[in-house]
């Protein structure tokens, strides 16, 4: 099978945004530099909802996605625990998850949703919804956006941890500035049609690249 296969030891830039259907980003070791970031242009956000795809045998704590501005670093995160546990974060406030059907060493379809007005908060793990909890209400999410796969922030894109690092795969990340229907995530989580995301759009993506990354041809069991 072909491979693109893209290699970086320091910063690359993609010039335009790409379309990476059937492309995944491999994160092959433990580090606290390696890191994908995504770029957009959005700078005000009253809702959220992202939707990845993620693989790994990985046992330990590792961030999945992670949205940090100048006012909040943890103001949008996706953070898979131990075991079947997960913690989401929106204006740095957490809210813990359990027992969603997570599985090791399988492409997992994971979503989030958040909206600022009622600050309710939900996890959704192969197309099966959470329990949908309070987690923080009142603001949006406002200023430039470093949005970032692969680390664990502590700071506003960087402090990176190596023990928090995600080793493994991910592919197909979107971003809407809106809460999806359950159907909406449903078709996603199960590869059917859907709206692609209007904040980040895997089909047309502006990233940069740091450090042992892949960009790879996605795998596919024939």
């Amino acid at each position: 099978m072909a491979l693109l296969l893209l290699l970086v030891t320091l910063t690359t830039c993609a010039a335009t945004p790409q379309d990476l259907a059937s492309k995944m980003f491999t994160f092959p070791e433990e580090t606290n530099t390696a890191h994908v970031k995504l770029l957009t242009t959005k700078q005000d956000l009253s809702a959220v909802t992202v939707c990845l795809r993620s693989f790994t045998d990985l046992l330990r704590g590792h961030v999945l996605f992670s949205l940090a501005t100048s006012h909040a670093f943890h103001d949008f995160m996706i953070y898979k625990d131990t075991n079947d546990y997960f913690s989401l974060r929106a204006r740095n406030k957490r809210a813990p998850f359990e027992f969603q059907g997570y599985k090791l060493n399988e492409w997992n379809a994971i979503c989030s949703t958040w909206d600022a007005t009622s600050g309710i908060i939900q996890l959704w793990v192969n197309g099966k919804p959470s329990s949908r909890k309070f987690v923080s209400s009142g603001s949006d999410i406002i200023g430039p956006m470093s949005i970032v796969l692969g680390q664990f922030p502590d700071s506003q894109g960087g402090g990176f941890l190596t023990y928090l690092s995600f080793i493994g795969m991910i592919s197909d990340v979107h971003m809407w500035d809106s809460v999806l229907s359950p159907c909406e995530i449903q078709n996603y989580s199960n590869e059917l049609s859907f709206t692609p995301g209007n904040v980040l759009n895997w089909n047309a993506l502006d990233f940069q690249i740091t450090g042992r990354v892949l960009l790879e041809d996605k795998q596919r069991i024939c």
